[in-house]
């Protein structure tokens, strides 16, 4: 990666459907039964016909985490970058009886010179804008909400547990007031659910009143790890969309490179509409690899 990744947790409560770190209980998981932390039953638990719901229902915590970054920042040379979030969200309700994250803060407001990001769907996060107001004096930052519809029923549909998008919106303005630089990432951008001019205009729109600075988006990443948790949600909810799903994710875990690039035109679109700068950003890792040319797809209602 081109940046250093820090999670607090391996593991996340709010349990979006479509969550590409699934993978990552995995590792867990084999590293404890190879060490004799877990029993051969509890192993199998974990990796079971419903294994993804461990991912959302057990969650590791890293209590030792202050002390393996501080060892870790002894390598991190001047104007590189730390994501924090990356995997699993840093806010989820553990944080609020762990505070693994703010001591993580309160370990970084020392350092100088270097660059963070967070990303993070919880409205907890505005708990901590005088550390990140601190943290931003000596160092880059940029704090990213996550948020992929204003619509609270179809985010109770596709992240089963995380905070309504108001409460959302209501943090980050919270942030911007405090002097924090913060914005809206919307990803993953879901093909023909979450992808229409209407819907992210409606959300582009809401980002701007929260005083949202900047915005991303990017389409859907369908790793193998996800799909018996997201396509079952499909065929319940989005049953015309499976076989379209399936095929268009058959050979890759990215969208198809088309559909990307004239997601990216459409995002582009809108963000000259709302006033929005486009800026790469720290951590813009959903951005094509190049911009789509006039004579490209001519996008109107989903692009799927």
């Amino acid at each position: 990666m081109d940046y250093w990744s820090l999670n607090p947790y391996v593991g996340c409560e709010f349990g979006c459907s479509y969550c590409y770190a699934r993978y990552t209980h995995r590792y867990v998981v084999e590293r404890a039964h190879d060490n004799g932390k877990l029993t051969d039953s509890e192993f199998a638990d974990f990796r079971g016909p419903h294994g993804w719901e461990a991912f959302e229902r057990r969650i590791f915590v890293k209590e030792q985490i202050v002390g393996a970054l501080d060892a870790d920042l002894k390598r991190v040379p001047l104007g590189e970058t730390i994501v924090i979030g990356t995997a699993t969200d840093p806010y989820q309700p553990a944080e609020r009886r762990f505070r693994l994250t703010r001591a993580v803060l309160q370990r970084l407001s020392r350092c100088e010179g270097l660059s963070f990001g967070i990303i993070t769907k919880s409205p907890l996060i505005a708990r901590d804008r005088d550390l990140l107001a601190r943290i931003q004096e000596r160092n880059e930052l940029q704090i990213h909400v996550s948020l992929i519809t204003a619509d609270p029923k179809l985010a109770r549909r596709l992240e089963a547990r995380s905070p309504i998008p108001a409460a959302r919106l209501r943090a980050l303005r919270q942030l911007v007031d405090a002097g924090v630089n913060a914005g809206l990432i919307v990803a993953p951008v879901l093909p023909g659910i979450t992808d229409s001019v209407a819907h992210l205009d409606t959300l582009f729109a809401a980002a701007r009143k929260a005083g949202a600075l900047f915005i991303h988006a990017g389409a859907l990443r369908l790793y193998a790890a996800v799909r018996d948790r997201f396509i079952p949600l499909l065929g319940q909810h989005y049953p015309e969309l499976v076989e379209r799903y399936e095929r268009a994710y058959a050979k890759q875990a990215g969208a198809p490179r088309e559909y990307a690039r004239a997601l990216a035109r459409r995002i582009q679109r809108l963000q000259k509409k709302h006033g929005f700068t486009q800026n790469d950003g720290m951590i813009d890792r959903y951005r094509p690899s190049r911009v789509p040319t006039q004579g490209e797809l001519e996008l109107r209602g989903s692009l799927f």
